[in-house]
């Protein structure tokens, strides 16, 4: 009777006890990948943000207002389609726009964007005509500084100047606008004048 030989596996192998076994036991476990939550758009209508999502970029979650308004107005199917017909370089651009354009219709829903450019122009038209003003008012009082200069250069030029009087005229003058002057009494000097001074106050007693 034949015996047949049936290989069992040895408990002490040295394959049982290898460094990969071992080393892949001892393994820290894996971090579980980051999950990134909707963007504002996908969690307001309440569906899955794909990875490529379009309205992901330009409407952060941190930001839900900014897709209310634009959705409010616009809706959302219309804000896809327009990202998508425009290249990526101006959808930001074309984002910013809709959230203003919305806004402002939401204010003022008869004019919208456009009653607030009006007034923003009108307010620029009174602006500049206040410059305007402001910058004829500079040139005329300019223009009357430069006159008045003018007029003044031209009346010290006209006016002579007044002669300085010698000593020899201030006594002449004085002598002919005197009250008492020698010219006028001719008899001043005369013998009887003379006598009576000495007589009215002799000189020696």
């Amino acid at each position: 009777m034949e015996h047949s030989e049936v290989a069992t596996p040895c408990a002490s192998s040295p394959q049982s006890l290898s460094p990969k076994s071992s080393s892949s036991s001892s393994s820290p476990p894996r971090t579980p990948p980051v999950v990134l939550s909707p963007c504002a758009a996908c969690k307001i209508l309440r569906r899955r943000c794909a990875d490529k999502c379009v309205l992901a970029p330009y409407f952060p979650p941190t930001e839900p207002t900014k897709f209310t308004i634009a959705h409010r107005v616009f809706g959302a199917s219309n804000i896809i389609k327009f990202l998508q017909e425009l290249p990526e370089s101006q959808r930001s651009d074309a984002v910013s726009s809709m959230v203003y354009e919305a806004s402002a219709r939401i204010r003022d829903p008869v004019y919208g964007c456009a009653g607030a450019i009006c007034q923003l122009q009108k307010q620029v038209n009174e602006l500049q005509a206040q410059l305007a003003k402001a910058q004829a008012e500079v040139v005329n009082m300019q223009l009357q500084q430069a006159n008045l200069l003018a007029l003044l250069c031209m009346e010290v030029e006209q006016s002579p100047p007044s002669p300085q009087p010698t000593p020899h005229q201030s006594v002449d003058d004085f002598i002919r606008n005197s009250p008492q002057s020698y010219g006028s009494n001719p008899s001043f000097l005369e013998d009887n004048n003379l006598e009576s001074l000495w007589e009215a106050e002799p000189l020696w007693t």
